[in-house]
């Protein structure tokens, strides 16, 4: 048995599973975009008009606009406070650093969902402490549940679930410098707010950039937080309130399988000439091509 059959035998499991979990699914749900059902012709072909349906769709397209200026001031208080506390991370040592690493990425590890459920009765206008803190502070009753205040409220649960797995990425772009630098920096007189500054956050500018390309992508595939949130938060997350969510309820509400099918491949059309366009904006100052 040659070298090549034998790295085929060891690949073609993965190669089945996406096959059968990836591939297969995405395929049938771009036949089911393509079509349309009714009651008395059944599925018919009808090729781009489910697409031209969505993008004229205002409910969707609201849905894209609402998630584009909600990671507009999202993205980057979270990658913000991310930077600073890998930078943090990498000017501390000890015991210390690895209690501080844990915390930061703790609530990475609590599933999305719970994580929701947990800020929903922490948000909740008549059970949860944070409304109870602010009349007690003379600031009133503040819902972060209401219409007014629901992107802010999920702004928080946003920034608080993956602050610390990106974090963690860029701790890791930090700890493969070489300390030669450093030391460089020390010997022309730099402090650690100028070494940071100047040396280690433009050395890891292409780890910088991958976290904002994923967190770009992840914040246009907004779901699980207002999905979960939905229930308590009254009139404030409506059935569009995202992309993902006018999908969901297109498919398991009104039972519009088509028309779902197709508004997910149009925010992944949506997602892709994002990320491309950053990445193309930010490929000589990052590095990538």
């Amino acid at each position: 048995m040659n070298q090549r059959l034998i790295g085929l035998l060891f690949v073609s499991p993965f190669v089945l599973v996406m096959l059968a979990f990836l591939v297969t699914p995405l395929a049938y749900s771009l036949w089911l975009s393509l079509q349309r059902t009714t009651l008395v012709a059944g599925e018919q072909f009808v090729g781009l008009a489910n697409y031209a349906k969505a993008f004229a769709d205002p409910e969707f397209r609201r849905g894209v606009l609402r998630v584009l200026l909600f990671g507009l001031v999202q993205i980057p208080i979270m990658l913000g406070l991310a930077l600073l506390g890998a930078l943090i991370l990498d000017a501390v040592t000890g015991r210390l650093a690895k209690l501080f690493r844990l915390t930061l990425f703790m609530p990475y590890a609590v599933p999305a969902v719970i994580g929701a459920l947990m800020w929903g009765f922490l948000f909740s206008p008549n059970l949860g402490p944070v409304t109870g803190l602010t009349e007690a502070l003379g600031l009133g009753k503040v819902n972060l549940l209401s219409t007014d205040l629901i992107m802010l409220g999920l702004g928080n649960v946003v920034t608080w679930q993956w602050t610390g797995y990106n974090m963690i990425v860029l701790y890791a772009a930090l700890q493969g410098l070489p300390r030669e630098v450093y030391e460089a920096a020390a010997l022309d007189g730099a402090g650690q707010v100028t070494t940071a500054l100047r040396v280690k956050v433009p050395m890891i500018s292409s780890a910088l950039v991958l976290a904002m390309v994923f967190t770009i992508i992840g914040t246009l595939q907004f779901f699980t937080e207002p999905q979960v949130l939905r229930p308590i938060a009254g009139t404030a997350i409506s059935g569009g309130f995202t992309p993902n969510v006018y999908a969901y309820n297109m498919a398991f509400q009104y039972s519009d399988f088509n028309y779902s099918a197709a508004i997910s491949f149009a925010l992944g059309t949506v997602v892709f000439v994002g990320s491309y366009a950053f990445l193309f904006l930010t490929r000589r100052r990052s590095g990538l091509r």
